[in-house]
């Protein structure tokens, strides 16, 4: 089976089609007899799983009592581009008309149910119109990300000029579809310590890696590592939804890894990785050889360095148990936050309604101002002025006050003293990579992991992804970037498994990134680091905007400030990145345009002609 790297022993590779668990047989046996063992460990103890095999579905709709099949409208009611939600009965589907043909689908995003038809359709594929995920509309698959799962395809059908969906009923509530995936030939056959495909990190990248892996039909042994004590999980939810306990964000559950085969060590730290010898130390001595080895470490907050930083009740949310204890002890209490990054403004607005008080802390004029602008940023602050949160801008916390060993008042270098029972610290992170200093893997100033295209470091068969990394981006003339975002580690995983099978495949990806306050959302494509001036449409006040960060291009630079006319610098000004609130599906369909490398003039915007999203301006 192509995608093996190497093979212990010559075996018979079994591959597996996901069909719906009621239809699964149960304690059926491994190819070898015996019932192969998966391992992961919760509170530091070693459990073991038996997996589950399954027989492969031919027909995905065996169970005729599963079918259902509907009239949903005239062939002349939809138009070449258009997409129309419909419903068959029992569920809705999205129906779909491009270049004179036909397609359903799923019309909800399996992410977080954002309703398709609302997104934006370019070139055999849409974009949902919240976090900017993207699904293949003639197979469903997902071709962009977040979320893990794709959509059910249906059956289309033309007769007497009506058009017709035939779909299974399940497939039409679940909306979302698991792609068809192998599993590995027979743990028994492996030494423990000895893996094909070693993951350390169990984040977004690290678990994308996984079953983008088992995807290709990779039918080897791999490994996931991960200093959590728990399985992969909805980290962003962390700070916007601080009360989830771990099972309740779970990206898969355990079944998941049980039935592919994925094994998962919690609570395992690498302690340093051995690249000629191909293995990881870890922290209590254990070693494991690898094959292709995959670093997602992601990144460690910063801490406070003033006096007291010890104190009990100061706060890093890195966990459930984290962002959990601090929902506890912050009820009816004094909470003062440190740094307006996204964490800290979102737990900012998690905490406003719950706690007596919400004290905010930033070094710069007004949050997000290097991000989203200054603009912006004031805007973004009235609206958490109006729900009782206070800012402290332009001040540090110099000394953190206990009483009885818990935390009593925060002081600023302002001299301010305020009333605080919990403290949370957001003010930014530093890539996990220390245990990698003497390793030879190319680590830049900073400490990210440096890789070229196809997620590969400097040595061979060792990638990395996620937020530990810099990597060259396409949309900046492949400049070397770190892109912190929840989406792009999902991007880099697969990336990185699909060049582990040799295909060649670079990324070319456009970030995007949400945020959730108060109920309402910012979305942002692109990247406008460094980005020279912001264009507004819209009304802040009302917080409903999109915003275009614009920045000139190198060109202008090289002709000289003296011979580049203003018109010339108006028309080379290039738009990097835009924001929206209450603007949807703007940023989606901004993405398009830059995925499909046009280029976006500021003065197009400037106008608020919008002819370029169609492909008829610059």
């Amino acid at each position: 089976m192509g995608g093996c790297f190497s093979k212990p022993k010559p075996v018979e590779v079994k591959i597996e089609v996901v069909i719906p668990e009621k239809e699964r047989s149960k304690e059926e046996m491994s190819p070898n007899g015996k019932a192969s063992p998966l391992i992961y460990k919760v509170n530091g103890t070693a459990r073991h799983y038996h997996l589950e095999e399954h027989p492969i579905a031919s027909n995905p709709y065996h169970n005729p009592k599963d079918v259902v099949e509907a009239s949903v409208c005239h062939v002349k009611d939809l138009e070449n581009g258009q997409m129309r939600e419909v419903d068959l009965g029992c569920g809705k589907a999205l129906l779909i008309k491009e270049s004179g043909e036909f397609h359903a689908v799923g019309h909800k995003c399996p992410h977080y149910g954002a309703p398709l038809v609302k997104g934006v359709l370019s070139k055999g594929r849409v974009r949902c119109p919240w976090h900017g995920a993207c699904f293949n509309i003639g197979t469903g698959d997902i071709e962009d990300f977040p979320g893990l799962d794709s959509l059910p395809r249906f059956q289309v059908k033309i007769e007497k000029e009506k058009v017709y969906i035939r779909a299974s009923k399940q497939a039409l509530q679940t909306q979302r579809r698991t792609k068809m995936m192998a599993k590995c030939i027979s743990l028994s056959n492996y030494n423990l310590s000895s893996t094909n495909v070693l993951i350390i990190g169990a984040g977004a990248a690290g678990l994308v890696c996984a079953e983008t892996l088992r995807q290709e039909g990779f039918s080897d042994r791999i490994v996931m590592c991960t200093m959590d004590r728990h399985l992969p999980y909805d980290r962003p939810k962390l700070s916007k939804s601080m009360d989830s306990h771990p099972e309740q964000i779970a990206l898969r559950p355990k079944e998941f890894f049980r039935t592919y085969d994925i094994e998962v060590l919690t609570e395992m730290q690498v302690a340093a990785v051995d690249i000629k010898n191909k293995t990881a130390v870890f922290k209590d001595g254990f070693k494991m050889e690898y094959n292709k080895l995959l670093i997602a470490t992601g990144n460690t907050p910063k801490a406070l360095s003033c006096k007291g930083k010890e104190v009990e009740n100061v706060f890093n949310i890195r966990t459930p148990e984290d962002a959990n204890r601090v929902v506890k002890l912050a009820t009816s209490k004094n909470v003062v936050i440190v740094g307006a990054s996204f964490l800290g403004m979102e737990v900012a607005a998690y905490l406003a309604e719950r706690a007596h008080s919400v004290s905010l802390v930033e070094l710069e004029e007004v949050p997000f101002k290097k991000f989203l602008g200054e603009r912006v940023g004031r805007a973004v602050m009235k609206m958490f002025e109006s729900h009782r949160v206070k800012f402290y801008m332009q001040t540090e916390v110099s000394e953190l006050r206990e009483q009885e060993g818990k935390l009593k008042e925060v002081v600023l270098k302002s001299g301010k003293v305020l009333r605080a029972d919990v403290c949370v610290v957001g003010v930014g992170a530093v890539p996990a990579t220390g245990f990698l200093k003497q390793s030879g893997i190319n680590i830049d100033s900073k400490g990210f992991i440096v890789v070229n295209k196809m997620m590969q470091t400097n040595i061979p068969g060792v990638f990395a992804a996620g937020d530990a990394v810099t990597f060259p981006l396409a949309l900046r003339n492949n400049k070397k970037v770190n892109v912190p975002h929840w989406q792009m580690a999902h991007m880099h995983g697969r990336v990185a498994a699909l060049n582990m099978l040799a295909h060649g495949m670079e990324i070319s990806t456009v970030p995007y990134l949400w945020t959730a306050m108060f109920g309402k959302s910012i979305r942002y494509a692109g990247h406008g680091e460094g980005f020279d001036d912001v264009v507004i449409q819209g009304d802040l006040d009302e917080l409903k905007f999109v915003a275009f960060y614009t920045k000139r291009s190198s060109w202008r630079w090289l002709l000289g400030t003296r011979t580049a006319s203003c018109a010339e610098s108006r028309r080379s000004d290039e738009v990097m990145a835009v924001a929206s609130m209450n603007y949807d599906p703007i940023v989606s369909k901004v993405a398009e345009v830059l995925a499909a490398g046009r280029t976006i003039r500021k003065r197009d915007v400037e106008t608020g002609d919008m002819s370029w999203l169609t492909g008829k301006g610059s």
